[in-house]
């Protein structure tokens, strides 16, 4: 009887232990499951911190966050901009792939202090809804061309072309087309208060928290006429950060680095040519040289200033070989500042190569090569100099009479030689040239008169 109720005692107290970790697994299950749901129900927006100018590295960023959007089913893109503007080629994929994003595009110009400028502002004015913080600015979007100043037709057909792209989507977002030309045509720039009293705006902002409360329940137009209601009460804030690659062509598109790198790479290929073996100046070098080209293959190029950079390394080397008192070598670093100030063809000043660098870079890069390859010109002069050859033009003594052979001593060492004339013993020599392995000689002072 004992052993029977301790037996019930021990099944209940089993089954009390399975019912309260079951209740504990289902509780979790349902906080989960209503996390979960709480989540999925709120709203999502990717964020976008584009810090830059506008060139192919910000168009693939831009791209990127807002395929992530599209298929994480994002309420919005914020993106937050500070632009001083950038190349015209990545301003019009910037704002077509805005124009025909299926996620509403919030462009967002801050902090304070930030701007939208060129190319910038056709961006700003492309996107869903527009933004700024108080104390920025937007507009000076004239067109600024890369190379040289074109003719006047050419250049009205340009102004004209980036007017029309301009007209095309601001006036279906709602935005004071006039205002928004005289930004392209004059280079007008407008603060935050100015651009939101002539309509090139939606709303100023003084943070993001603030920015996306008075966007709640805001009623936008699409692209294609379609009304469309943001809901971003709560909204939960992904950022997009960038990639490794992006990170690396971010650094690479600089053209102060890549000309670094397209510089020092080519002394570094030089020096492996100078002296082949050492491999690994010959492999950094040219990995450098690789990555200053694929940089600067991302950028607009002027193909004099490449002409420039050919003809400086020709007479640089024209002077280590025939020695012009310095003249080749002043002309070719000429050629060479000219040709690293102008080799980018920036639309804007933060794209263009800093004077002081490419300076400093063209007169080191000059007086370092015109060094080596005189080095070089000379090692090969005296490259058959070796052996026997080497002792053409050393002293040396008789040890014997030459009539008109016999024996001397040059540099420590005995030789076999041939005279012109009879040399008493122990005349001082000059070795003028070699008859394979007997040396040719010539006495220094007339030899004594025999009587």
């Amino acid at each position: 009887m004992l052993c029977s109720n301790f037996g019930l005692m021990t099944v209940s107290c089993e089954a009390r232990r399975a019912l309260r970790i079951a209740a504990r697994v289902f509780l979790a299950a349902t906080l989960v499951g209503g996390g979960c749901a709480a989540r999925a129900q709120q709203p999502l927006v990717e964020k976008l911190v584009l810090d830059d100018t506008i060139q192919p590295v910000t168009a693939g960023q831009l791209d990127r966050a807002i395929a992530r959007a599209e298929d994480d089913h994002a309420t919005a893109v914020l993106i937050e901009i500070n632009t001083p503007g950038g190349l015209v080629d990545s301003m019009r994929h910037m704002a077509g792939a805005i124009l025909s994003s299926r996620v509403p595009v919030i462009l967002y110009v801050t902090p304070a202090g930030a701007r939208a400028g060129s190319a910038g502002f056709f961006v700003l004015e492309a996107a869903d809804v527009a933004a700024m913080t108080p104390g920025t600015n937007a507009g000076a979007a004239h067109v600024v061309f890369e190379v040289g100043k074109p003719d006047e037709t050419m250049a009205q057909k340009v102004e004209n072309d980036a007017e029309a792209f301009l007209r095309s989507y601001a006036g279906h977002r709602n935005r004071n087309v006039d205002a928004a030309i005289a930004a392209v045509q004059s280079s007008h720039s407008y603060t935050a208060e100015e651009a939101l009293d002539k309509h090139l705006i939606d709303l100023i902002a003084p943070n993001e928290t603030q920015l996306l409360a008075d966007l709640n329940n805001r009623e936008i137009t699409r692209m294609d006429g379609s009304k469309q209601t943001l809901h971003l009460a709560n909204a939960r804030i992904e950022l997009v950060r960038p990639t490794l690659r992006e990170d690396m062509l971010g650094w690479l598109i600089n053209p102060n680095i890549a000309l670094l790198l397209l510089v020092g790479g080519a002394l570094l290929i030089y020096m492996e040519f100078n002296t082949p073996g050492t491999i690994v100046p010959g492999a950094l070098g040219t990995l450098m040289v690789l990555l200053a080209i694929f940089a600067l293959d991302l950028l607009p190029i002027r193909y004099t200033a490449v002409m420039l950079l050919i003809a400086a390394a020709v007479l640089i080397a024209l002077e280590a070989k025939f020695g012009g008192h310095g003249a080749l070598a002043i002309a070719g670093i000429v050629c060479l500042t000219l040709g690293t100030l102008t080799l980018v063809a920036a639309p804007i000043p933060e794209m263009a190569v800093n004077p002081w660098i490419a300076l400093a870079l063209s007169t080191a890069f000059g007086a370092i090569t015109a060094f080596l390859v005189r080095l070089a010109v000379r090692a090969r002069r005296l490259k058959t100099r070796v052996g026997i050859d080497a002792l053409v033009g050393h002293f040396a003594s008789a040890m014997e009479p030459l009539t008109p052979e016999g024996h001397i001593l040059v540099e420590g060492e005995i030789w076999r030689a041939v005279a012109d004339q009879a040399i008493a013993k122990g005349t001082q020599l000059l070795v003028i040239g070699r008859d394979e392995y007997l040396l040719r000689v010539t006495p220094l002072q007339p030899p004594p008169t025999v009587v």
